[in-house]
């Protein structure tokens, strides 16, 4: 599926401007981000990444879930990603990005770079003597491979560099809904993705 790269759409340009939210479990995202994933959301978040209509793309997890460790810090909500992300990884995404890490070191090596920047920033949310920083072990969902294509989308969507999550970026954005595929807490029942591959 080819798309334009992302910085050459406006509406993206605004949605990644935007201040993300700085308020942890603001009511108004937390109904938009539980609406967009069908169930109740656990644990401290705040918005990273808004589309161009002002909807929850990525949420920022705080690693402390009542007192257990929780290693993904970037989480995926945005229904239209998603679906888009989950069919790269049904054609084998994930198996094809793990064969070019194994086989290209320059690729391994910027991926390990970009999985020590996720530690950090998850870390950072803690205090240095919080006992919790030594059960959070790996970097991008816990892993130091690949893994799951949401999370590395979800790492370079917020404006990280991911060598992984850019090209999966430039592949499956712009996010051009036309209208929101939730509104008041709900889901929208006539929210369809746009353009959908066919054949």
């Amino acid at each position: 599926m080819s798309r334009p790269e992302p910085t050459n759409d406006p509406r993206e340009q605004t949605s990644m401007s935007e201040t993300p939210s700085s308020d942890w479990n603001a009511p108004r995202d937390r109904a938009a981000a539980e609406a967009q994933m069908g169930r109740p959301l656990e644990g401290r978040f705040r918005v990273a990444s808004r589309c161009h209509l002002q909807l929850p793309v990525v949420l920022e997890c705080h690693p402390n879930r009542e007192g257990q460790p929780f290693p993904t810090l970037y989480y995926l909500t945005c229904p239209l990603a998603r679906i888009r992300v989950s069919r790269l990884e049904a054609a084998g995404g994930v198996r094809d990005w793990t064969a070019r890490v194994e086989a290209e070191p320059q690729l391994a090596s910027s991926l390990a770079d970009a999985h020590r920047a996720y530690a950090a920033r998850r870390s950072a949310h803690l205090d240095p003597d919080d006992p919790l920083l030594a059960k959070l072990a790996g970097g991008i969902g816990g892993s130091e491979g690949v893994k799951c294509l949401h999370m590395h989308y979800a790492h370079a969507r917020v404006g990280e560099e991911n060598p992984i999550g850019g090209p999966i970026r430039a592949a499956i954005e712009p996010l051009d809904c036309s209208g929101p595929c939730v509104a008041e807490g709900g889901s929208v029942a006539a929210w369809r993705e746009p353009n959908p591959p066919t054949g």
